[in-house]
């Protein structure tokens, strides 16, 4: 098991060190060997992103289906889960000698693992080696879930950073974050932490607005970083406020990193001309089924073969498929056929040019939309940031933040059979910690959230208007 794993029941208790100490532990942690902080698979992972670039259509397919049988066997043999899904479908994983075999599999639905998550653990691996991950993902709907310790977070580290190889990145890189770190609940707190485990400087994105913009610039040239690392709201944030100021983007960036929202090609393009540097954008999410990221050269998302294995449903009246995803290598408890809810359009090389790799690519991801709450003092706080990896939102069918006015939402939330409302006052007091005080919140009950017209459920209805949203102001209600 990886030191990441063993260490990581103890960050609530390093986060609330003195900063100095916090340094100096930190600073320890990051000085030793890889093989130690991200455990003995993470060479193999390292690998298995390098190599896959250069394999031929056999041998991924050949890797897809080895993996793949063994997910479903061990998925059939040691989860009560899924051989009660299995048995129901007629679905016999040792008969799989084709990936098309996997047809005859049922889908996982998100509903699923609200319902049945502890049926769908596999006994043979040990409690100990379980990590239990919950997100809220970009539909509302919470869901928790399993990974192993020692295999997961490796993979995802080893994969990621491979991928950001192509915009930028490398081992040891400086880089300044915005993505959801919270360094104080007041609106006029402070906007910087340094994480020393890293060497990275974490940017506050709550308190992005036009008055502490100079705060902002003066903090990342202090701190020289090689890459900027920020959901693409809190980016397209900063590049208005410079434009707007009529000021330059004055320190040389390798690159920008840009995910977990989505960013349409003219907006990336906007950030490319702002920070003077290429902007690097991948789709994944917390499940850890698959992942995807931009080329070398091209703006087109490439699904990792060697990660997980990909399908598609259907495409809609617009032309967009979900996104369907089966894990590999997380063997305590397997994501089979899982439908993510995201909703991509496929590339098409007649439109879209010639592919850089033999692997399932998409030009468009639907969703994970750029969305925010206003606070009275105009402060936008990202909906993707209030994505809580911890146990606050367990037991909770759906969430969602209706906002009428700058400076108020309520949240609204449908409860399962199993919610204790005796959690209600630690839920409140969890997003009132993101929100910041000048913010009124109401909690309601309700039997069901609104739906987008494909009926997913959205983080955020917002009645503010456009144009106060797009200045950062303070707005008002609409009709």
């Amino acid at each position: 098991m990886s030191l990441e794993d063993k260490l990581y029941p103890l960050l609530a208790v390093y986060e609330r060190m003195p900063q100095g100490l916090k340094r100096a532990i930190g600073g320890t942690y990051r000085r030793l060997p890889v093989r130690w902080r991200q455990g003995a698979r993470f060479p193999e992972f390292q690998r298995l992103a390098a190599e896959v670039e250069s394999w031929s259509v056999d041998q991924i397919r050949d890797y897809q289906l080895k993996e793949l049988r063994k997910v479903l066997i061990h998925a059939g043999n040691y989860s009560t889960g899924y051989q009660r899904r299995f048995a129901q479908a007629g679905f016999r994983p040792e008969l799989v000698r084709e990936i098309e075999d996997l047809q005859g599999c049922p889908f996982l639905e998100k509903q699923d693992l609200l319902q049945s998550r502890e049926e769908l653990v596999c006994s043979h691996v040990p409690k100990k080696e379980r990590l239990y991950i919950t997100t809220g993902g970009s539909t509302g709907v919470p869901v928790g879930f399993y990974l192993q310790r020692g295999v997961s977070r490796p993979k995802e580290q080893a994969f990621l950073e491979a991928q950001w190889a192509r915009g930028g990145y490398f081992p040891g890189a400086r880089l300044v974050v915005i993505r959801g770190h919270v360094t104080s609940d007041e609106s006029q707190g402070r906007i910087a932490s340094y994480d020393a485990t890293r060497d990275w400087l974490m940017l506050s994105s709550y308190h992005l607005t036009e008055a502490r913009l100079p705060e902002y610039l003066a903090e990342v040239k202090r701190f020289r970083p090689d890459l900027l690392h920020a959901y693409p709201s809190a980016a397209l944030q900063l590049a208005e406020f410079l434009e707007k100021a009529g000021l330059q983007w004055e320190v040389p960036l390798k690159g920008l990193l840009a995910g977990s929202e989505r960013l349409n090609l003219p907006q990336k393009r906007l950030l490319e001309r702002v920070f003077r540097c290429r902007v690097f954008r991948w789709y994944g999410h917390s499940e850890r089924a698959v992942l995807a990221a931009e080329g070398r050269r091209s703006d087109l998302f490439y699904f990792w073969p060697t990660y997980g294995l990909v399908e598609f449903g259907a495409p809609d009246a617009e032309g967009f498929c979900e996104v369907i995803g089966t894990s590999f290598h997380n063997l305590a408890m397997p994501l089979i056929r899982y439908r993510t809810g995201d909703y991509v359009r496929l590339a098409d090389p007649s439109r879209d040019g010639g592919l850089e790799f033999p692997w399932p690519a998409v030009s468009e991801i639907a969703g994970r939309e750029q969305e925010f709450l206003i606070s009275a003092t105009g402060r936008r706080i990202s909906l993707t940031a209030f994505n809580m990896h911890d146990a606050i939102f367990d037991d909770l069918y759906a969430v969602q933040f209706v906002q009428e006015a700058a400076g108020s939402a309520e949240f609204r939330y449908v409860p399962g059979p199993n919610f204790n409302r005796e959690k209600l006052g630690r839920i409140e007091s969890g997003i009132r910690r993101k929100l910041g005080e000048d913010f009124q919140l109401t909690i309601r009950e309700v039997r069901e959230t609104e739906k987008t017209a494909r009926g997913k459920h959205r983080w955020l209805i917002s009645r503010i208007t456009a144009q106060a949203s797009k200045l950062g102001a303070p707005g008002e209600a609409v009709g």
